[in-house]
């Protein structure tokens, strides 16, 4: 289950992705499968070559990609997360949801 982020920004992340921009949504998430997380980062690119690419740089497998039909995404969580919302300078989405 998603929750802490606005439809706004869900409709930019929507828009970005599409648009074959590597695009970052981070949002609460309760998951029984990971009960140590509370959030996920999805970054997503319509363009798959370029997110898989984007995704190797950061030692993430092509395998882990979610193949959504409109919104292919990563799904970061825990230490790839944090690290990679550091690398990329997403301070932003480490000091609102306290990563």
């Amino acid at each position: 289950m998603a929750f802490g982020v606005k439809r706004e920004e869900l409709t930019l992340w929507k828009r970005n992705v599409e648009n074959g921009n590597i695009a970052f949504l981070t949002h609460y998430w309760m998951d029984d499968r990971f009960p140590n997380c509370n959030t996920v980062t999805k970054v997503g690119c319509s363009n798959i070559e370029k997110l898989k690419s984007w995704g190797e740089s950061y030692g993430l497998l092509e395998n882990w990609i979610h193949r959504d039909e409109k919104y292919p995404h990563f799904d970061l969580f825990g230490e790839y997360q944090k690290d990679i919302l550091q690398r990329e300078d997403k301070w932003d989405h480490i000091e609102r949801f306290r990563l």
